[in-house]
């Protein structure tokens, strides 16, 4: 994931912004971690540099 989307993004719950916690990087892209609403305690992973922004009921159905 691009670390400029996050001027664009937005808690798919609350609409609440999100904040960007990175576990690995290479050059401008995040590769894994996660994006945090601090508005719902909702967190959404970043893997394979793709962020997973499916509300938390969807993400477990399709689990």
């Amino acid at each position: 994931m691009k670390k400029d989307l996050m001027d664009i993004l937005a808690c798919p719950v609350c609409k609440g912004e999100l904040e960007l916690r990175s576990e690995k990087e290479e050059g401008d892209e995040v590769i894994t971690g996660s994006l945090e609403c601090a508005a719902c305690n909702e967190s959404y992973p970043i893997e394979d540099s793709i962020p997973n922004l499916l509300p938390p009921d969807l993400r477990r159905e399709l689990a």
